[in-house]
């Protein structure tokens, strides 16, 4: 056996990003801020396909 757990060597790769640190439905366009004033062309395009 080579040794203990404690004496072995780990390595961190500190720019490795796993997961973010916000998502993006934490952000402002998540919560609809930074939003036009008009929505009509937000909600023509969120109308669900059986509404056609």
């Amino acid at each position: 056996m080579s040794g203990s757990d404690d004496e072995r060597r780990v390595e961190f790769l500190d720019d490795l990003e796993i997961l973010p640190d916000t998502t993006s439905d934490e952000s402002g366009p998540g919560w609809g801020d930074g939003l036009e004033e008009d929505s009509t062309a937000w909600l023509v395009a969120e109308r669900p396909p059986h509404w056609d």
